[in-house]
C-alpha cells in the first residue's frame, strides 16, 4: 500500500472512531426496531422516524428521509429490513448531494485567483479559532502559502489563541491590539497576503450573537473593507458549529444565516458524541454544504467532509 493509500486508510479509521458513539446509538436502535421483522412496514418507519429525530437529524429532515423510504417501499412493494441500512445510506447521501456537499479528497483550491479568502464565523466556544488553526495546518501541509487574520479583537484570548495556532501551523498571523477595528485587521491581513503572494487567507471574527445588529454591521464592514483590497473577497463565509450541542447548533446556524450569507459549514467535536446526525439536518435545512468535520483534539484531526464515507461510517454494520 502506497503513502496515499495509508493516509486514506488512517482518515477512514479516524472517521469510524469519531462517529462510533453516534453509530452505536443509531445502529443499535435500528437493530432493535427491526428485530423479528422481515419487511419494512409502517411500524418500522415510525420507529425509524423517532430514532432519527432523537439522533439530532432534525424533524423536517427526518420527515423528508422517511417520505423517500416510503416511496421506495410503495414502488418496490416489498423492502426487507435487512436492506434498511443500505437504503438509509443512499437516501442520506443523495440528500447531502442536493445541498452541494461534495466528496472532497484533497485540499485543492480554485486556481483562477489568489489569495482565496475565507471569512470564518461562529459563536465563542464552538472551536472556531481551533478550526482555523487546523485548517491552516492542513493547507500548509498541502503546500499552500497561508495567512491568518486575528479579527476577533473583542477578546484578548482569541488573539492569543490564534497566534499560538499560527506558530503551531507555521503560518504568519496578522493582528492588532485588543479592541482594534476588526475591519482594519482584515484589511491589513489581505494587503500583506496579497503582497506576499499567499494562496489562502483565513479571517477569524468575533462570536457574539446577543447583539445581532452589531454583528451584522461588523461583518458587513469587514466585507466592504476586504473588497478594497480584493474585489472578489471573501470567496467563502464559513460557519463553524459544535456538533456535540445537537439542536443548539441548529439554532446557531439559523441565527447566523439571518445575519450573513453562509456558504460552507465546518462541524466540530463530533468525536465523543452521539449527536452526529446533526451534520445531516443542518446541511439539509440551511442548504449549505458541509466542507469540514472535526474528529479530535490533535492538529490533524480536521477532515475534509466526504458524504459517502460519512454515511458509510454511520450506517455500516461491519
Amino acid at each position: 500500500m502506497g503513502i496515499f493509500g495509508l493516509f486514506n486508510s488512517k482518515k477512514k479509521e479516524t472517521l469510524d472512531h469519531g462517529l462510533e458513539k453516534t453509530k452505536q446509538s443509531v445502529f443499535d436502535k435500528i437493530s432493535r426496531a427491526v428485530a423479528g421483522k422481515s419487511k419494512v412496514d409502517d411500524e418500522v418507519l415510525d420507529d425509524l422516524e423517532e430514532i432519527l429525530i432523537t439522533s439530532d437529524v432534525g424533524v423536517e429532515t427526518t420527515i423528508k428521509i422517511i417520505e423517500r423510504i416510503e416511496e421506495r417501499v410503495a414502488r418496490d412493494k416489498y423492502v426487507s429490513t435487512s436492506e434498511l441500512n443500505s437504503i438509509l445510506r443512499e437516501e442520506i447521501a443523495f440528500l447531502l448531494a442536493e445541498n452541494n456537499t461534495e466528496d472532497n479528497d484533497n485540499w485543492d483550491l480554485p486556481t483562477d485567483h489568489k489569495p482565496y479568502v475565507i471569512l470564518v464565523v461562529g459563536v465563542n466556544g464552538v472551536g472556531k479559532t481551533t478550526t482555523i488553526g487546523k485548517l491552516a495546518y492542513q493547507f500548509k501541509s498541502a503546500g499552500k502559502k497561508v495567512y491568518l487574520g486575528a479579527a476577533d479583537t473583542f477578546r484578548a484570548a482569541a488573539v492569543e489563541q490564534i497566534s499560538i495556532w499560527g506558530e503551531r501551523a507555521g503560518v504568519p498571523v496578522i493582528k492588532q491590539q485588543m479592541g482594534a477595528d476588526p475591519a482594519s485587521v482584515a484589511f491589513d491581513t489581505l494587503q500583506s497576503a496579497k503582497a506576499n503572494n499567499a494562496d489562502i487567507v483565513l479571517i477569524d471574527t468575533a462570536g457574539r450573537l446577543h447583539n445581532k445588529v452589531g454583528l451584522m454591521n461588523e461583518l458587513k464592514k469587514i466585507k466592504e473593507v476586504m473588497k478594497k483590497v480584493l474585489p472578489e473577497a471573501p470567496d467563502e463565509v464559513m460557519l463553524v458549529l459544535d456538533g456535540s450541542t445537537g439542536q443548539n447548533a441548529f439554532e446557531q446556524a439559523k441565527q447566523f444565516s439571518a445575519v450573513t450569507q453562509i456558504t460552507s459549514l465546518a462541524i466540530t467535536k463530533l468525536d465523543g458524541t452521539a449527536k452526529g446526525g446533526v451534520v445531516i439536518g443542518i446541511s439539509d435545512q440551511l442548504k449549505v454544504p458541509v466542507k469540514y468535520i472535526g474528529l479530535g483534539e490533535q492538529i490533524e484531526d480536521l477532515q475534509l467532509f466526504n458524504r459517502r464515507e460519512f454515511v458509510d461510517s454511520l450506517f455500516s454494520n461491519k
